[in-house]
């Protein structure tokens, strides 16, 4: 109660900050260096997105509206509002009747920002083995969920059947409700988001309760659903946890890659910009900035997840972003040496760290060092001889391709 009083707090202050309530206006004054970014790579946008956050709606501590300045101020291009639909731990005294009023709240809140796309989306929630799965981009979210008062026979059984749902809440109506919604065939909300021409995704499919060993599996269920066509993406990056094998399943299954924040709290609670941390994102590339080239690129798979300074995604889709944040040019031969100085450049907002695969030495460093975001760094390097022309390898550490494969950049300068 002490964390809804505090949210409510910061809530009225956002909300009549500009006197007009609801709608939030972004300080001039913020820091705009803890806002996301990453230059566009030579044939696309670099969209931004956060695809998966709740509200109080379901079982988040802030109102949407905190999630649209919060977005705002991490310079996010697109946010999904997505709220379980049957988990309803909030429904005693807000029983959200209509699940598309939590998207509502974050369009009202958006309206006179044009920088930020709010979307509509729903986590759809159930045991092993269907796990959680968001879909966005859908019309309406209240088609993909079922509160059916003739299924509670069903209900009951399922409670019986699961002894430990006992564990899923103390309170016996939250516990009642979540039974009675997770009764209506999963298919059945998988069918109604596919419907509406949703892209749907597989949440943390490491999670504990799912797989005890904390090991993505691909199961027959997720299997026909990607058989189906009505799978098309899955987490390898979720809050503070990555999955080496979810990200092999993506790779195996044509699954685009997709990272989210899936925060609860305040943002800044969970990853505090002061200390060096991020969010989560899935940086999107785009041919433009509207819904339905966001959706597109999605759909083809178009996608880097950037978590905890590490970027992760297809060699095909990483090798550009890697090609359009790094620059290097040589600045010739030290006077009266054989010892080169190129100019290397870092224009996002990862610290890159590179490792030298070339076949020269370097000067003033070991084969490893770093480039912090936005700057630039000198770096000498040994040719023995002087040349007129010269290639430069670098894998890049913090940058995956595949599950402990490291992308690697090469780079031919005229001198």
């Amino acid at each position: 109660m002490k964390k809804i009083l505090i949210n409510f707090l910061i809530l009225s202050f956002y909300s009549f900050a500009d006197g007009e309530a609801g709608s939030l206006s972004l300080d001039k004054d913020i820091n705009e260096d803890r806002k996301i970014s990453f230059p566009n790579t030579k044939e696309y946008l670099v969209i931004v997105s956060d695809l998966h956050t709740h509200s109080v709606f379901s079982d988040g501590h802030v109102w949407p509206n905190i999630r649209v300045e919060e977005a705002l101020r991490d310079g996010l291009d697109v946010l999904a509002i997505t709220e379980h639909l049957e988990y309803q731990p909030h429904i005693e005294f807000l029983p959200n009747k209509n699940r598309n009023d939590a998207y509502k709240e974050a369009l009202l809140a958006n309206k006179n920002n044009d920088d930020l796309l709010v979307i509509n989306g729903a986590e759809i929630t159930r045991i092993p083995p269907a796990g959680h799965m968001n879909a966005i981009f859908i019309k309406d979210a209240n088609l993909l969920f079922n509160d059916d008062e003739s299924n509670i026979p069903l209900a009951q059984e399922l409670l019986k059947q699961y002894p430990e749902a006992a564990s899923w809440e103390e309170n016996k109506t939250i516990r009642d409700y979540y039974a009675l919604t997770s009764v209506w065939p999963v298919e059945k909300a998988v069918d109604a988001a596919h419907a509406q021409g949703g892209f749907i995704f597989w949440n943390h499919s490491w999670w504990t309760p799912q797989s005890p060993q904390g090991i993505s599996v691909l199961t027959d269920f997720h299997k026909k659903l990607i058989q189906e066509n009505k799978l098309h993406g899955i987490e390898v990056a979720n809050g503070i946890n990555y999955s080496d094998e979810a990200f092999q399943i993506a790779i195996d299954n044509d699954l685009t890659i997709i990272g989210t924040s899936d925060v609860h709290n305040l943002i800044d609670w969970d990853y505090s910009f002061y200390k060096g941390k991020h969010r989560p994102v899935t940086l999107i590339l785009s041919k433009g900035k509207s819904e339905n080239s966001i959706k597109q690129a999605l759909f083809e798979g178009r996608t880097v997840v950037w978590f905890k300074n590490n970027l992760i995604g297809l060699e095909n889709n990483l090798l550009p972003l890697l090609n359009s944040s790094l620059s290097i040019k040589s600045l010739g031969y030290q006077a009266g040496t054989t010892i080169l100085e190129v100019l290397i450049e870092n224009k996002s907002d990862a610290k890159m760290m590179l490792r030298n695969f070339s076949e020269y030495t370097l000067s003033q460093n070991t084969n490893f060092f770093e480039i912090d975001p936005h700057s630039k760094k000198i770096v000498e390097i040994k040719t023995i001889e002087a040349l007129k022309n010269i290639e430069l390898i670098f894998s890049v550490e913090n940058a995956f391709i595949a599950p402990k494969k490291n992308a690697q950049l090469s780079f031919k300068l005229r001198i």
